[in-house]
């Protein structure tokens, strides 16, 4: 019997020995998370809004130049954003402020839409436009009066949305990810529409209709097919029609 007994207690040792072992290995308790994620879960990142998906690990599948183009938009879509929401309460020209208020709605879309494809591919997103970009910002906030509505019209409805639509222009041709191609070619005639827009408003020089066109359509996500002219993209005047649009955004852009 004491024989026996012994063997018992030998073999019940010999099992509960790698128990304690693997045990260990987890962290012995539950709540603290798998070793990919230390116990932490990325933030929902809000393109505009300081939020950083930092946390979760990056999608390898993802090609680097998609990768880089996805950053690069968001940085761009918070910029507009952030100017656009500023000329929407300081602008002296109803018109202007009809399309700054008209880029916010569609930008915060594109931005939101590019939030949740980032987050789904595990980019990480910039926190706020770039340097240099927020010291645009701060310079035009400097500025009141027609001089304000001059400087956005010219800054940031013409000149950024012409450096827009050649960037996602490439981008259409250039990204390998079909979920990413799929934005970019829904956000691209939206760039060209604000294009058009911010061309026929009074301190461009134009009569001052394309902005309430586009505010019209900012809510709908086919406000692509019913907006009208859009200038062909390597110009900087307006030809043909263009359809598609975006959501979501921030994106995003």
């Amino acid at each position: 019997m004491k024989t026996s007994s012994m063997r018992t207690l030998a073999l019940a040792a010999s099992i509960a020995l790698p128990f304690g072992l693997a045990v260990a290995q987890t962290g012995g308790s539950t709540g603290t998370g798998s070793s990919a994620t230390a116990g932490r879960s990325a933030p929902a990142a809000q393109a505009g809004t300081g939020t950083r998906n930092a946390e979760t690990r990056k999608d390898d599948r993802l090609a680097r130049a998609d990768r880089k183009f996805i950053q690069e938009a968001a940085e761009g879509g918070m910029f507009e954003v952030q100017a656009s929401q500023l000329a929407a309460s300081k602008a002296s020209d109803p018109n202007v402020k009809s399309f700054a208020g008209m880029l916010v709605d569609q930008h915060s879309a594109a931005n939101n839409e590019l939030v949740q494809l980032a987050n789904g591919k595990k980019v990480e997103l910039p926190a706020a436009p770039p340097r240099a970009k927020r010291r645009d910002i701060a310079k035009l906030a400097k500025l009141s009066g027609s001089e304000f509505d001059r400087h956005y019209v010219r800054e940031i409805g013409i000149k950024d949305h012409q450096q827009d639509i050649r960037k996602f222009e490439k981008a259409s041709k250039t990204v390998k990810d079909p979920e990413l191609k799929a934005w970019v070619d829904k956000t691209l005639p939206h760039l060209r529409e604000h294009l058009a827009a911010a061309q026929q408003l009074p301190p461009a020089g134009g009569k001052g209709g394309g902005a309430a066109m586009g505010h019209r359509g900012a809510d709908r996500p086919d406000a692509g097919k019913a907006a009208g002219a859009a200038p062909d993209v390597g110009t900087a005047t307006p030809k043909g029609a263009a359809t598609g649009t975006q959501t979501g955004n921030k994106t995003g852009s």
